[in-house]
This record gives structure tokens, sequence and C-alpha cells, in this order.
């Protein structure tokens, strides 16, 4: 549910902005939305008994030139008590100016760190298959083979080990 709230604010945010001001408005709100992370603030952005205006405040405080766009946009997510958004927002925005820049992100799960030159090459066969920059990085998990996740595109491809040993299995079930 929040999440689509947060993609109208950001469909909002991006009708009448160029690339230049929706990252600049990004960069505001992903330094405001880091302080999401303390408790404290958290307390203080969810009180009753907090003014919504002391809230905007409080959160237009943290940086010291705001944007006339970030400004408003806080002032209109304070009046409609939606300042807990703003995390979710700063990621819709990540993603669309991931689309504007055809940059991508993308995660590797495995249970061991692969070299470098295989993640080059992953990287590479990627990048030449969808035709985008890509960064990837990995994530050592208890995933038994390899996995590759682009969220921005949309695509996951993943290899594991047991279901290609049951595969073979039944492969050679079904020839006897």
């Amino acid at each position: 549910m929040i999440d689509l709230v947060a993609k109208r604010y950001v469909k909002a945010l991006m009708s009448d902005r160029d690339k230049e001001s929706l990252t600049t408005v990004y960069n505001e709100l992903k330094e405001i939305s880091n302080a999401f992370s303390d408790e404290k603030f958290l307390l203080i952005i969810s009180s009753t008994e907090v003014e919504s205006s002391k809230k905007v405040e409080l959160i237009l405080s943290f940086i010291d030139k705001c944007s006339e766009a970030t400004t408003n946009l806080v002032k209109v997510l304070g009046d409609n008590k939606r300042l807990p958004i703003i995390p979710s927002i700063v990621n819709e925005i990540e993603l669309e100016l991931s689309v504007l820049n055809n940059s991508f992100k993308g995660i590797i799960y495995t249970n061991e760190e692969l070299e470098k030159s295989d993640v080059d090459t992953i990287k590479a066969q990627f990048s030449q298959k969808f035709k985008v920059d890509l960064e990837l990085t990995q994530n050592i998990c208890d995933y038994d083979g390899v996995k590759v996740s682009i969220d921005g595109l949309g695509v996951e491809v993943g290899f594991a080990k047991s279901r290609l040993k049951s595969q073979m299995i039944d492969h050679i079930l079904k020839a006897v």
C-alpha cells in the first residue's frame, strides 16, 4: 500500500521536472531518509503530540539549502500525515532515475564469493544482453548455486545445484 502511494508522489514529481532537478530532489530526500533509521526520530515522526508543522521543520532542517521541490513535497507529506513514506519515495525515485539513465544495480546471490573476473564476465554478459549499464554486488548467503537479480529490469536468473541434480536423475530414469 505504501509503495502505491509513494509511486503517485513520484509520478507527480516527475511530471514537470527534468532529470537534473529530479536528481537534486532524490539526493535531498535520500539524505533525509537516513534519519529514518534512528528510533528517536521515528518516535517523533509517528507521535500524535508533535504538530505536523514541527515535524516538517525538523525534516527540512537536515538539508542546508533545500530545493523548492523538496520543501513543497515534505510540506504536502506533512499536511497529509505521510512523512513516514519518504524512504519509499526515495526507492521509487531511484528506480525511475535508473530507467532514465539506463543504469541499473543488481545482486549476485551465491554461497561462496566469486572471483572479480567472474563477476565482470556476468556483468558484461547482462549489460550486453539488455543494453544497459549494470553494477553488480555479491551477496554471500546459503543459496546453493548462483542467482542474479536485477530489480529495475525485473530480471532474476538462477542456477541451483540441487535442481540440476534432480533434473539429471529424472532424465537418466526416463532414459532407462
